[in-house]
């Protein structure tokens, strides 16, 4: 029998997809009830509560001193948490640091990170750690009978299941998880809030997440910033157990400038410098004219803005920067905790707290009988003692001379073999007459104990009281005030990018290529700057740094780009075609710029034509938007400004040497289309390219008209104008011999 035709015996047969399909699931069960999720009882990950177990076993108490951290991750590794020892030292790291634990529980010496960069810390050879005073929350009843013991990884020791809390400690510090499927987040908790609400359900078990939200306002953060989520939106968290809140740094003036004191939770006071910065570089924050970091040990978070006048609207401001960085945060909330069942499931506030004091009612009973149970075996031990010492000669009598003294004594005085180990074990000092004295003494104490102790476990009201009387003082014990206020706020709102940039006026200049500039000021001869070879003057328009630029092509279609964006006027500036994308074959004919409410007239040689607001014209495709259609033959003529539309007139030449001057007012105002006849010329000879309009301008109602003939040049008066003056529509009037060939018009201001 070859290899291949070898069956095996013994071997289990799956087919994959149900095999795969086990263990996955089995992966997931793992990470989700052994890495990821806390659990309802001590609020602690598996790898959180091995960490603050093994620190116990070292003895590394609040009162001890510190020792390696190297150590007890060892101790963590060797004995209850085989994995990798970054992840455990950083988790050990997370615990010790005051910003990122509400109630830190481990109290660390050296370099354990810092809010800026929290992941900064030292290797875990340099630095040295003891578990916090809080911690004593977590372990003072651990001996005392209070949970259940599982073996470790390997069967030589045991580890707690779960440690026997004294504060809801799942709420009091937080937590963050993703497991397979499923995550957790939920935020840190004042301690004496989170009491203060346990004790209400103590004394009333119907009281609903609003009555509790009387006692837990809020998380609270290990940071002084505020959190700005309405209460209604907070209690909505805490009755569904999920949702979302918003945290917002706090900021102070002090002589002019802006000081942030406090920084959203996990939040880097190095990143929001940088956010802020790259807005400055990027010219959008021209108000701010300097940044400055004066965060130390006394003022862990300082961060100076300088504005640049006291002009500056500083509300606005820091609303625009609340929106635009990490002056402001959410934070997902989602309560996801393994349950007293070992199920994972989301809670709401009252699930959490009630779930949690059935956890410390077990553990306070089993602490309890685990008390009584100690107390009687001692009672009982007494009672032989008692025995002894008031027969000591006859019991002396008999371990002197019998062979079996234990057997003898528990035959001759009914003794039981503890009580005759008890006895057997009596040294020769304790055989006085004071020591009688001290056992009636301590057999009193202990029989009131017990009384005391079994009324309690009788009693759901003593218990309850007990647990109660607990929680109050350890809330007033551990406790503190809260940190982070709660504040209710307008939402942030970025501020528009036109008013972040300077208003600076500037001419932009096209040339006929479609080469874009931009110069500063108005007072720029566009016709006077220098061009590439074959290029030359084109169109320009004046506006200003903070507006948009709104260009037109052969086609029709209008493009928008931002003027603060485009080079400076110094060079010959830059294609447009590198950030537009125009149809194959099309050319820029004219410029537009000003407020989105000013007024341009769009034409075509064909003599047709409207008024657009220049809002209507803006858009965002780099392909542009269709605006003005043209008929056959026809061709775009550059884009006009209008000032009144009421009292402005239109001039247009045609090719055949005819000017016609009419009212804007009789045309129409259209976002996009053809418009209406301006100058009446056949549609037959603008297709053949036989007529057409050669030059428009606009004129105010005191203006005069310069015309453009080759080398040669006249202006027409107001008073002159009448001549060409008629209603839209019509053919116009011949201008003078030699200056029908019209190349363009421009208006006089003087008239």
């Amino acid at each position: 029998m070859t290899t291949l035709e070898m069956d095996f015996e013994g071997v289990e047969r799956r087919p994959l997809r149900e095999f795969t399909e086990k263990a996955y699931l089995d992966y997931s069960m793992y990470v989700i009830l052994d890495r990821a999720l806390p659990h309802i009882g001590d609020g602690l990950k598996p790898v959180q509560r091995r960490i603050v177990y093994a620190m116990s076993e070292l003895g590394l108490a609040a009162t001890a001193k510190y020792k390696k951290a190297a150590r007890t991750v060892g101790d963590v590794l060797g004995k209850f948490h085989p994995h990798g020892d970054a992840a455990c030292y950083e988790a050990m790291v997370h615990m010790a640091q005051p910003f990122t634990y509400r109630y830190p529980l481990i109290d660390g010496q050296g370099n354990w990170g810092a809010p800026d960069d929290p992941k900064s810390f030292a290797a875990m050879r340099y630095t040295e750690a003891r578990l916090s005073r809080f911690a004593e929350v977590l372990l003072a009843e651990l001996g005392q009978g209070t949970v259940d013991w599982v073996p470790n990884f390997d069967g030589t020791l045991e580890e707690p299941r779960v440690l026997p809390a004294r504060l809801p400690h799942v709420l009091l510090n937080g937590t963050t998880g993703i497991a397979v499927g499923m995550a957790t987040d939920i935020p840190p908790h004042n301690a004496r809030e989170v009491a203060a609400a346990c004790v209400r359900l103590l004394d009333d078990p119907q009281a609903d997440v609003a009555a509790l939200c009387e006692h837990v306002r809020g998380p609270d953060f290990p940071t002084e910033a505020e959190i700005i989520t309405p209460p209604g939106e907070l209690r909505r968290i805490y009755e569904t157990g999920s949702g979302s809140l918003r945290m917002r740094a706090r900021y102070e003036r002090e002589n002019g400038d802006i000081v942030i004191t406090a920084l959203p939770y996990q939040v880097s006071g190095a990143r929001v410098l940088e956010q802020i910065a790259a807005q400055i570089n990027a010219r959008k924050l021209p108000m701010v004219e300097d940044l400055r970091d004066e965060s130390d040990h006394e003022n862990p978070t300082r961060l100076v803005i300088v504005p640049r006048s006291s002009r500056v609207d500083v509300a606005a401001l820091m609303s625009h920067l609340f929106a635009t960085t990490d002056l402001e945060r959410s934070y997902r909330v989602n309560m996801n905790v393994i349950g007293l069942d070992g199920r994972p499931g989301v809670r709401n506030l009252r699930e959490l707290l009630l779930e949690w004091l059935a956890f410390r009612t077990q553990t306070v009973r089993r602490r309890l009988e685990h008390r009584l149970d100690k107390v009687r075996q001692r009672l009982h031990i007494l009672e032989g003692l008692l025995i002894a010492y008031l027969n000591i000669d006859e019991v002396i009598e008999i371990i002197r001379n019998e062979d079996e003294p234990r057997q003898a004594l528990m035959t001759r005085f009914g003794l039981t073999e503890a009580q005759a180990n008890a006895i057997l074990d009596i040294r020769l000092r304790q055989l006085a007459k004071l020591e009688e004295i001290k056992i009636r003494g301590e057999q009193q104490e202990l029989s009131a104990e017990r009384d005391t102790l079994e009324k309690t476990l009788a009693s759901k009201r003593r218990l309850r009281t007990l647990i109660r009387k607990e929680i109050e003082a350890d809330a007033e014990a551990y406790g503190d005030e809260r940190r982070s206020p709660l504040v209710a706020r307008e939402a942030a709102q970025a501020l528009d990018e036109s008013a972040l940039l300077s208003a600076e006026p500037v001419t932009i200049v096209l040339s006929k290529k479609g080469w874009v500039r931009a110069a500063k000021g108005h007072d720029i001869d566009p016709r006077a700057l220098s061009y590439k070879a074959g290029d030359g003057f084109q169109a320009a328009a004046r506006g200003r740094s903070n507006q948009a630029v709104l260009f037109m092509d052969s086609t029709g279609r209008v493009y928008s780009l931002s003027a603060h964006t485009l080079p400076s006027a110094r060079g010959q500036g830059e294609p447009l075609s590198g950030r537009l994308n125009p149809p194959e074959g099309a050319s820029f004919v004219g410029v537009m710029a000003g407020d989105a409410d000013s007024r341009w007239l769009i034409a075509s040689d064909a003599g047709y034509g409207f008024v657009a607001r220049l809002g209507d014209l803006q858009t965002r495709s780099r392909s542009g938007k269709a605006v003005l259609s043209l008929p056959k033959g026809a061709r775009v003529l550059p884009p006009v400004p209008v000032g009144d539309v009421e009292r402005d007139s239109v001039a247009v030449a045609s090719s055949e040497g005819r000017l016609l001057v009419t009212g804007v007012k009789d045309l129409p105002a259209l976002a996009r289309g053809k418009g209406v006849k301006i100058m009446n010329i056949p549609a037959a000879r603008v297709a053949a390219r036989e007529e057409y309009i050669r030059a428009m301008t606009v004129l105010p109602e005191d203006a005069g008209l310069t015309i453009h003939a080759g080398q040669r040049h006249m202006t027409l008066k107001p008073r002159d104008l009448a001549h060409y003056r008629g209603e839209r529509g019509r053919r116009g009037s011949k201008l003078p011999q030699g200056f029908r060939k019209v190349d363009r018009m421009q208006r006089t201001e003087d008239g």
